[in-house]
């Protein structure tokens, strides 16, 4: 009989030691040994760290390749960025050069995508003709789910161009030409987020967008058509069931291609019925809004799709009039209900708004909180809301336990397995049951102790870093997230300002340590989000070198803000910023990141927030602010700027530093756009809530100077925290939107009985399943690890 477990081998198995699951520790060694030597052909005298992970990759994914094949089989069955002088840099970073050991390369299902052409009307159909072909040539890397043999696949696409290239160039001298041609083709997944600023990079992006759905949707369409499992020669002809086969997410705007796209392959291809395949791609497609800004919502010039993808252009416009006529005939007279309704929106230049064309050509629409959902119906898509209200639903995001907990916070997740066991990594619901130990001293204690261990590393990584000395012992107040207006940084550097015009006020005074991390990208063509960056590191610099502060106050930008960064920060952070203008922010999931690793939130009534604040209770939250409906009121009555600049002179003393060049003596205009920003055309209303921020700051450090009932709220916040798990999310959406019901099971590993594990590797591991649904979701999310979000050199691939 085996001896039972102690406490520690207990938490041993849920830690990053045990979360593989990899069972023989003496096969895995092994098997690393012989990838060392016979794979990479090295030995330990000569092999580089690379090396080893490259050994230890390989060995890692022997152990996934049984299962990835297993798993496909059953289901038929059954951008970096670097600061330079306290400005963010663009640079390339090639992660590819010593390849990917985690993908598989498939030649053999390369796709051709078309671009440019014409369309010809002809008897037999229509026909676009006359294109440019770029190749898409496939990767697949495996997912391996949670301990439970389920290994799926994630397609990755390339760009390739065609061999034949123009030769007749080539054979007249015009080589560079030729090759031209070639690098323009394979820029299409080289480069990460082009500045869309300039109209090369709007057409490219076009392009990028085009390409991964144009791909995805061919090889989606040649699995429903070979229908078992390795078959690689059609055998339905019929699209009737394909709805209940395939469903597709539109993870917002981008991939919003796939429905002209599909109905183009379903008709003019495939020769379906117009109607018919119109009612087949609503019944497949469905979308989420992932923003409310206008300007994040995707519209794109005519003249561009009349020249890159014209057959699109048709299909658009014949869809579009096929909408109108059906809202002319319910509200007629309606011009006004008409134009906004309009997939084209008519002006000096005609643009084809793909939020509307994703919401007509869809069976469902959702919103990620639901607030945000809300504001879908009521305000950003009210007239479709009006129209067809049972499409519209709330799906509030989600963030995955096991990364976002289990495997970036083991100290923490050791702890509450302690009291509550292990079932909370696959039911995050069950962190309910630590509301049984908020008053247990030894488990305040204990939550306690965990944090301080994590903030003595990241502060030993801090120092390492970026060669900055922190106080361990300061509340480490963190925003980290893309930069932009509506997020409000700017808001954070005021209240850092604030603290430090108090402190040289009055050095003797106490006060509450604080080091300040703010952290996040800005788009390469995004000017004022640039200034925001430049902003913190000057008002870091000159805070951070003043020695009458010491280190009671310090700020830090976070550079090359990636999620092995957010790994290491978050589970350190004592405070989580959450300040978005109320109304503009989707759902947000950083905020469930922080809230599950026991950081406390002070936020505003905005995206996921509200939520949050009504699991854990608003009070065990720091809330501040206007709220949505205030925000509205606000705009028909005018917001004034200097209204709250000339009331509040602790807000004129910052601002007039900003704008003297307090904080950047070698050039005191420096920050002339971002004052006259705040001055004159702020949308998001930063000024407005300075006051009632800088006053529930206050609150902050009142509670962080009682450590006993600081860690009581802050596992009240992680008891309340299950609502937010992406397996809840998910399972909403196979529920309520892909008409499929979640299962459990646990797929048998591939040296089970009965399985052939010598014929499996010649079988294709990727099609759908003819008794259940493949589900394939659609985003312009580039699968890189670069660090870079404009013109990396030798990337390649597109999800």
């Amino acid at each position: 009989m085996a001896a039972p477990l102690s406490d520690g081998d207990r938490r041993k198995q849920i830690s990053v030691r045990g979360i593989a699951g990899l069972g023989d520790v003496a096969e895995v060694r092994k098997s690393f040994n012989r990838h060392l030597h016979f794979t990479l052909v090295k030995d330990r005298n000569v092999a580089t760290p690379r090396d080893y992970y490259f050994a230890l990759a390989h060995t890692v994914r022997d152990h996934l390749v049984g299962r990835w094949i297993r798993t496909q089989q059953h289901y038929y069955e059954r951008d970096p960025k670097k600061i330079v002088d306290g400005w963010q840099v663009e640079e390339a970073d090639d992660w590819l050069r010593y390849g990917n050991p985690w993908e598989k390369a498939r030649p053999e299902y390369m796709l051709p995508v078309h671009f440019y052409g014409r369309v010809d009307h002809t008897p037999e159909g229509v026909k676009w003709i006359d294109t440019q072909v770029v190749l898409a040539m496939p990767y697949d890397t495996p997912v391996p789910g949670y301990k439970n043999n389920t290994v799926n696949t994630m397609r990755l696409w390339s760009a390739k161009a065609p061999n034949d290239f123009n030769l007749q160039e080539f054979n007249v001298g015009d080589y560079i030409e030729a090759v031209l041609d070639r690098n323009l083709a394979e820029n299409i997944s080289r480069v990460l987020y082009p500045n869309d600023n300039f109209f090369e990079g709007k057409e490219l992006r076009l392009k990028q967008e085009y390409f991964v759905v144009a791909a995805t949707l061919q090889d989606i369409i040649r699995r429903f058509k070979s229908s078992k499992f390795g078959c690689r020669d059609p055998v339905r002809t019929s699209f009737e069931t394909f709805p209940d086969k395939v469903a597709i997410q539109l993870n917002d705007t981008h991939p919003a291609m796939s429905i002209p796209e599909l109905m183009r392959i379903l008709v003019d291809v495939e020769k379906v019925d117009w109607d018919k395949a119109w009612e087949i791609t609503k019944r497949t497609c469905a979308y989420t809004n992932h923003t409310v800004l206008p300007e994040a919502l995707e519209r794109w010039p005519v003249s561009m799709f009349e020249k890159l993808l014209p057959r699109h252009l048709e299909i658009i416009y014949a869809l579009n009039q096929m909408h109108l006529d059906r809202v002319a005939a319910l509200y007629p007279g309606d011009i006004d209900r008409l134009r906004r309704m309009s997939v084209i929106e008519e002006g000096d230049c005609k643009r084809i708004n793909m939020a509307n064309l994703c919401v007509i050509g869809s069976h469902a629409v959702n919103g990620v909180a639901r607030i945000h959902s809300d504001i879908v119906k009521n305000s950003v898509f009210k007239d479709f809301y009006e129209l067809e209200p049972e499409k519209f639903q709330n799906k509030t995001n989600g963030i995955t336990p096991r990364r976002w907990l289990l495997l970036c916070n083991p100290g923490l997740a050791d702890v509450i397995a302690e009291k509550i066991g292990e079932g909370f990594i696959t039911d995050l619901s069950q962190l309910k049951k630590l509301l049984d130990f908020i008053n247990n001293e030894t488990f305040i204690r204990d939550v306690a102790k965990v944090k301080q261990e994590n903030k003595l590393k990241f502060a030993a990584y801090l120092e390492e870093q970026y060669k900055v000395k922190i106080n361990p012992s300061s509340m480490f107040d963190v925003q980290v997230k893309r930069i932009h207006e509506y997020k409000r940084q700017l808001l954070n550097c005021l209240h850092a300002i604030t603290l430090y015009n108090r402190i040289r006020s009055d050095p003797s005074t106490s006060f509450v340590p604080r080091t300040i991390m703010i952290g996040g990208k800005a788009a390469p063509g995004y000017h004022m989000a640039k200034m925001i960056i430049k902003l913190i590191t000057s008002i870091g610099e000159v805070i951070n070198n003043d020695p009458y502060v010491g280190d009671r106050l310090k700020v830090i930008f976070l550079e090359n803000y990636r999620v092995s960064l957010a790994e290491k920060v978050i589970p350190a952070a004592d405070l989580s910023q959450q300040i978005s203008t109320a109304g503009t922010e989707a759902s947000g999931t950083g905020n469930m990141k922080f809230m599950v690793n026991g950081a406390l939130t002070i936020g505003t009534m905005d995206g996921a927030n509200v939520e949050m604040a009504e699991e854990a209770g608003e009070e065990n939250l720091f809330i501040f602010g206007m709220r949505v409906e205030d925000v509205e009121a606000l705009d028909r009555q005018g917001y004034n700027a200097r209204e709250y600049y000339e009331r509040l002179p602790e807000l004129r003393q910052a601002i007039d530093q900003i704008s003297s060049g307090f904080f950047s003596p070698r050039d005191p205009s420096c920050f002339r756009d971002v004052v006259n920003m705040l001055m004159y055309h702020d949308r998001f209303k930063v000024f407005a809530d300075y006051e009632a921020y800088i006053k529930c700051q206050g609150q902050v450090d009142q509670l962080f100077m009682d450590p006993r009932e600081w860690t009581k709220k802050v596992i009240r916040n992680i008891a309340c925290s299950g609502k937010f798990s992406s397996d809840r999310t998910i399972m909403e959406y196979a529920r309520e939107i892909w008409g499929v019901e979640p299962s459990a099971t646990k797929i048998p590993p591939p040296t089970s009985p009965g399985i052939d594990a010598s014929t499996e590797g010649r079988k294709e591991g990727w099609a759908p399943s003819p008794g259940g649904l493949t589900c394939i979701s659609l985003p312009v999310r580039w699968a890189r690890l670069c660090r870079n979000k404009a013109f990396p050199s030798g990337g390649r691939r597109m999800l």
